[in-house]
């Protein structure tokens, strides 16, 4: 990757311009982030000291954990830094880094999403044969094809783009390196490269997109012939599921799935999800979710016995 150019550093506009503006987006997106390691580790914690949830579905939420606590920092602390500085300003390879490892855990996020729904589908859908299509292996091999096609992806969206020179222009009309942004500063002809892009990240979000809702019509269509409370529960674990994977396909497909064109609303729709999203999972993965709440009830009896135990 070793391009020959005259640009050794970028600088982001941000968000806003207006100091007062700054100063609150600095402490209403330090809040944010608090919540989302604070959320995300907690579902962690809970996960692994409770044996009950040690099951795919929950062995599925802690990866999905894992990578929501990663993908926002990926340009969460840089952009809540950045509200506070005079100038906005990342190395050359640091915005490199920073598409690397944000298409990274994003594309990560996008497959452990989809593998959810393969999860509930089978639960619900496949019931007898549930344990032997969902073992322990099987798990393992889905989680780590999801890690693996992340990698794949990330790794021909971040060449494509720096693999091309850049002249003299250096100020990206955005608050992080992403694709589009970064692409519009080369000085060269991006046109092949933009409908790479689009194959690979476009295609990706929309063709996950479809399976999902396919796979959430086959569940609804079984759904008929079940018990009142069956459907209950169903609906209520697929549900929460649903409402994460529209939060976070719906503005990723509008942002990716068209040419390499940027918009005033393409900050406010990278912010949700980028942020928002990602502290939202926690949330509505524990409020929907009996098992969750009931094994957070749990770890919290035990942390008061235990400090109760050593006053004694």
């Amino acid at each position: 990757m070793e391009v020959a150019n005259n640009v050794t550093e970028f600088i982001f506009l941000g968000l806003s311009q207006d100091p007062g503006m700054q100063l609150m987006f600095f402490a209403l997106f330090l809040l944010f982030y608090a919540v989302i390691l604070m959320g995300n580790l907690l579902i962690l914690l809970t996960v692994s000291s409770d044996p009950r949830l040690h099951t795919p579905m929950y062995f599925f939420l802690s990866n999905l954990s894992f990578v929501d606590t990663a993908y926002s920092s990926a340009t969460a602390p840089k952009m809540i830094a950045d509200f506070v500085s005079e100038k906005k300003v990342i190395s050359y390879w640091g915005c490199v880094t920073q598409m690397f490892t944000f298409h990274f855990f994003g594309c990560a996020e996008i497959f452990v999403l989809t593998v959810m729904a393969f999860d509930r589908y089978a639960a619900i859908c496949q019931p007898l044969r549930y344990t032997t299509i969902m073992r322990a292996n099987a798990c393992i091999v889905l989680a780590s094809l999801s890690w693996l096609g992340a990698l794949g992806h990330s790794f021909v969206q971040t060449f494509l783009t720096f693999q091309l020179p850049f002249c003299n222009a250096r100020v990206i009309d955005h608050y992080f390196c992403d694709v589009h942004p970064v692409l519009k500063l080369a000085c060269a002809d991006t046109t092949l490269v933009n409908m790479l892009v689009i194959a690979n990240s476009g295609l990706i979000s929309l063709g996950c997109f479809l399976i999902l809702l396919a796979s959430y019509t086959f569940i609804l269509f079984s759904l008929r012939k079940r018990s009142a409370e069956s459907r209950r529960k169903a609906l209520s674990t697929c549900g929460s599921h649903f409402t994460v994977v529209t939060f976070f396909f719906v503005p990723c497909i509008f942002i990716y799935l068209r040419p390499s064109t940027t918009f005033p609303l393409d900050k406010a729709v990278s912010v949700f999800y980028t942020t928002i999203t990602p502290m939202l999972n926690p949330l509505i993965y524990t409020l929907r979710n009996e098992d969750v709440k009931n094994a957070m009830k749990r770890l919290w009896s035990c942390k008061v016995s235990l400090k109760e135990k050593q006053k004694g």
